[in-house]
């Protein structure tokens, strides 16, 4: 394979490395053993995208399930805490989601997601609420691999849709607009025809 397609070893090696990152192949050692294709990674829908997952898909469910069910403390939490350095960073987090809008990159923004909602939840004083919720993070985006595109709805349009959300989800926490604020994490966590969301 690596003769076939004309790089070092090196480069070889850390394709396949990368390659067993992301579910692709396995590889097995010893004798009998080799590269091979891996199994199906299983795929959880995550409002109009799907997560590519390790053998976690029903932790992963759970965990998103609790999550949205804490945003909405968060969010009132955030309402009555953040600084105007906790808006500026979440701000920059924002066009880091935008720069995987511009490039249509669903792994990159939804990552970029999560780590939107981990700066919303750091603003909250509540330690107990803010640990539970970042180790609920923490769990969903250690078992998932990738991100798969819909192939009903193009990316990018979705993507910029969930986009918009966010940046309006921070304008009313920075304007301290609590019903405009509830309102728009409600959508946010039951968009029409989403078992989950982003």
């Amino acid at each position: 394979m690596r003769a076939r397609c004309q790089v070092s070893v090196g480069t070889f090696n850390e394709a396949l490395k990368i390659s067993q990152n992301r579910g692709v192949v396995a590889l097995r050692p010893g004798p009998g053993g080799g590269v091979f294709a891996a199994a199906q990674s299983p795929l959880v829908r995550l409002g109009n995208l799907f997560l590519a997952l390790d053998d976690s898909e029903t932790t992963v469910l759970e965990a998103v399930r609790m999550r949205n069910a804490l945003d909405p403390l968060l969010v009132e939490d955030a309402l009555i805490s953040s600084s105007a350095a906790d808006i500026a960073s979440m701000r920059e987090q924002l066009a880091v989601m935008e720069s995987a809008v511009v490039r249509s990159d669903a792994t990159a923004f939804t990552r970029a997601n999560w780590h939107l909602h981990a700066r919303i939840a750091g603003t909250s004083p509540n330690s107990i609420l803010r640990t539970v919720y970042l180790g609920l993070l923490d769990v969903i985006e250690a078992h998932t691999l990738s991100v798969e595109p819909p192939t009903v709805q193009p990316v990018a349009e979705y993507i910029e849709y969930r986009q918009d959300l966010h940046v309006r989800i921070v304008d009313s926490i920075e304007a301290g607009d609590r019903e405009l604020a509830l309102r728009l994490i409600e959508e946010h966590n039951t968009e029409r025809d989403s078992d989950q969301t982003l």
